[in-house]
C-alpha cells in the first residue's frame, strides 16, 4: 500500500483527498482490499455501480459486445446505440438522445440545446438559464457557471456568462429572476446531492413546471445522480408527477462504465441538427451495451424494492442515538449527525463500512440490489458510529 500510494501521489493529479484504502476486487456489495478485509459499499463509486461489483449479467453483456467490437465513430450504426435509445424514450416519453461520456457533458448538451432552442424560437438575448442556489451540475467551466454554490467558482474566472441562481422552494423568487432576465431554461436537480441531498418540496416543483410551460420557458432535470432507479423510480422527477423538456443522466446508467445521456422532449427533439454537437465516444457500443442490461432489470418489482430498502434505512436511522435528521430519497440518503460527518464516515470505514460525505452530512448511494441483510449490517455499523 505505502509503495501504491508513492506511485499515485507522484504521477496522479493531486485533485483527490483519497481514503488510506486500496481496494482489489469485490463481489456484489462487498469490495476487499489486499489484505482480504472486506468492505460493504454504500457508495457504489459515488451511484454509479447500480447491480454491485462484478455483477454477471452487466459483465456478460460487455464482455460479448468488446467480443465484437469496442468502439466505432458516430459515423456508423450500432445496435446498443440505438437500442439504449429506444428504451430511454420508451420508459420516459422523451423523443431522442444523445449521447456522451460523463454527466457533465450531458448538462452541456441540455444547455446547448435549450440555448438554440430559444435562440430560434426567442431571440439570440434569450440565452439565460435559471438554477438553483446550492446545486451541482459538473466541474466544466460552463456547468461550474450553472452550479449554484460561489465556492466551486472562487478559482476558475471567468465562467460561462448566463446563469443566475434562485433560491431552492421559492417560487416567487424564481419568477422574479424570469422576468428579470431572458430566460431560455429553468435546469434543477430534484434532489440536491452535492449540496447535501436535500429534496425539493413537490408544490416548488410543480409549481416550476407550470410556470415554465406557460412562459415557454424549457425545463432541464439533472438527474445524473438521482436517476437510473435511485430513488425507487426510473428518474427523480416522476415521484413528482411532472414531465421536463429535457433530463441528464449518467452515473448509475452505465453501471460502470462512463456513459452519458440527454434525453430530449417533443419541444426540442429537432433542435439539434447535423454538426451542432458530438462526442467521439458518446454511443460507445460497450458501454451502451452494459447500459441496456442495466436498465432491462429496472422493472416495477425491482425499483419497489428499491424503496423498501430505502422505508428500512429510514426507519432505522431517524431518531437513532447520534443523528439528527435523515434525508433523501429511494438509496440516495443523508445523515446529518452529532458527529463531524468525516469522524463518523472514519469510524464505519475502520469498522467495515464505506460511507460518502456531502456539505455536513454522511451520504449512503449503495447498488441499488444490496441485499437486505447486507444493508441491515452496514445500518448498524453506522448507527454505533453516530453515537
Amino acid at each position: 500500500m505505502s509503495e501504491l500510494k508513492t506511485i499515485d501521489s507522484t504521477y496522479v493529479a493531486n485533485t483527490y483527498k483519497r481514503f488510506p484504502v486500496e481496494i482489489v476486487s469485490g463481489k456484489g456489495s462487498v469490495v476487499y482490499d489486499p489484505d482480504g478485509k472486506s468492505y460493504i459499499d454504500m457508495g457504489s463509486g459515488i451511484g454509479v455501480t447500480s447491480f454491485g461489483i462484478a455483477d454477471e449479467a452487466w459483465q456478460q453483456a460487455v464482455t460479448a459486445q468488446l467480443g465484437k467490437v469496442q468502439h466505432m465513430s458516430n459515423l456508423y450504426y450500432t445496435e446498443p446505440c440505438a437500442r439504449l435509445a429506444q428504451m430511454l424514450c420508451e420508459r420516459t416519453g422523451m423523443k431522442k438522445v444523445f449521447f456522451s461520456n460523463s454527466g457533465a457533458e450531458a448538462n452541456e448538451c441540455a444547455i446547448k440545446t435549450a440555448r438554440k432552442y430559444a435562440a430560434e424560437k426567442k431571440g439570440a438575448e434569450y440565452s439565460t438559464i435559471i438554477t438553483l442556489k446550492n446545486s451541482f451540475h459538473g466541474r466544466t467551466v460552463t456547468t461550474l457557471a450553472a452550479t449554484g454554490q460561489e465556492h466551486y467558482h472562487e478559482l476558475f474566472q471567468p465562467l460561462t456568462p448566463g446563469f443566475v441562481h434562485a433560491a431552492a422552494d421559492d417560487l416567487e423568487g424564481l419568477k422574479q429572476l424570469a422576468a428579470d432576465n431572458k430566460t431560455a431554461a429553468i435546469m434543477i436537480e430534484c434532489i440536491q446531492g452535492e449540496g447535501g441531498v436535500v429534496p425539493l418540496s413537490p408544490g416548488f416543483v410543480q409549481g416550476l413546471a407550470a410556470f415554465a410551460a406557460q412562459e415557454d420557458i424549457l425545463l432541464i432535470v439533472d438527474e445524473v445522480q438521482t436517476g437510473n432507479g435511485r430513488t425507487g423510480e426510473l428518474y427523480a422527477y416522476m415521484n413528482y408527477g411532472i414531465q421536463p423538456d429535457i433530463v441528464s443522466t449518467a452515473k448509475g446508467l452505465g453501471g460502470g462504465l462512463p456513459l452519458g445521456a440527454a434525453l430530449l422532449g417533443e419541444k426540442v427533439e429537432h433542435t439539434l441538427g447535423f454538426g451542432d454537437h458530438g462526442s467521439t465516444f458518446g454511443g460507445n457500443p460497450v458501454c451502451c451495451a452494459g447500459a441496456v442490461s442495466i436498465l432491462s432489470r429496472m422493472d416495477r418489482a425491482f425499483l419497489d424494492a428499491v424503496k423498501e430498502k430505502s422505508a428500512y434505512v429510514f426507519s432505522a436511522l431517524t431518531d437513532a442515538p447520534g443523528v439528527e435528521s435523515v434525508s433523501g430519497m429511494g438509496l440516495m440518503i443523508g445523515i446529518k449527525t452529532v458527529k463531524p460527518a468525516a469522524e463518523v464516515v472514519q469510524k464505519c470505514m475502520e469498522n467495515g463500512v464505506l460511507c460518502l460525505t456531502a456539505k455536513d452530512k454522511v451520504r449512503l448511494l449503495p447498488a441499488l440490489n444490496i441485499p437486505m441483510d447486507t444493508l441491515a449490517a452496514a445500518v448498524e455499523v453506522i448507527r454505533s458510529a453516530c453515537v
